[in-house]
């Protein structure tokens, strides 16, 4: 039990670093993550499976990784083997199916469309997204009084609650949390749901026209966005990865490449000792 504990905490680590765009290159070019992310696809706990997809998936929008993505050894089979495996959800099929697309299309002149065609068959699956999807969006939230796992915890309850919310990753440090969406859910549910908890208040990071940060607070005063609750949750969100409309107005770097790079050794070291389930 232990050893899956371990497992969940380097492969959602792993996951954390990829999010940040400026921290693929460095990962896949290490020599024990990429092989680590392919055993933990063959490990018991679908828990850990999910979130090795949603790293690799990660490391799938650099183009310059794809290549050797899927020369990996074991990847391809690995990516095979969870969407015919029959105890595999749903959600990990249509993610590993998303995966082995992108990375077969590597190199050649039908790469994006490929690309738009896993993405499409994502959308497909209306479990949390709905087939009125179209495309996903990225905001960021700087939260006061974000600053512990008690509170962190409180807010992973308020955003898992609302309909729409596709994924979200917290860097403590600083108090932010960038949350993936769906493109007809407005920002303002975000802080709703935030301010709700009467202990933290959440303001949106855009980009203002001279490239730097701005905060801006949800309005107490304005009208209170209703959002209707789910009530049945999973462990894992579906993560949408179609491109975001907002890309230039959100932020979207979740970590330092210097502080990543130094964790990666430690995750290496933890792999290079659990090549065996």
């Amino acid at each position: 039990m232990s050893g899956e504990l371990d497992a969940l905490t380097v492969v959602n680590q792993l996951r954390d670093l990829a999010a940040d765009p400026l921290n693929r290159r460095a990962i896949v070019q290490d020599n024990g993550c990429l092989p680590g992310l392919i055993l933990f696809l063959d490990h018991p706990n679908p828990q850990v499976v999910y979130s090795a997809l949603l790293a690799v998936r990660y490391l799938a929008e650099c183009r310059s990784n794809r290549e050797k993505m899927k020369g990996e050894l074991g990847m391809m089979l690995s990516l095979q083997n969870v969407m015919q495996k029959s105890t595999s959800p749903g959600e990990t099929k249509l993610l590993a199916s998303e995966i082995y697309e992108i990375l077969q299309a590597a190199g050649n002149e039908q790469a994006e469309q490929a690309e738009a065609e896993a993405a499409s068959c994502r959308r497909k699956a209306h479990f949390f997204l709905g087939s009125t999807n179209k495309r996903a969006k990225t905001v960021v939230l700087h939260i006061d009084g974000l600053d512990d796992s008690t509170r962190r915890s409180l807010c992973e309850e308020a955003l898992l609650k609302i309909p729409g919310v596709i994924s979200f990753t917290f860097q403590m440090a600083v108090k932010r949390c960038v949350v993936r969406i769906r493109s007809d859910l407005k920002a303002e549910a975000l802080g709703t749901a935030i301010n709700s908890t009467k202990v933290m208040k959440a303001a949106q990071v855009v980009k203002g026209e001279d490239g730097g940060e701005l905060m801006l607070p949800f309005q107490e005063g304005a009208e209170v966005v209703v959002v209707e609750h789910n009530v049945d949750v999973p462990d894992y969100l579906p993560e949408e990865e179609s491109p975001s409309q907002e890309q230039d107005k959100a932020v979207t770097r979740v970590g330092s490449i210097t502080d990543g790079v130094g964790w990666l050794s430690t995750a290496a070291n933890f792999l290079s000792r659990s090549f065996y389930w």
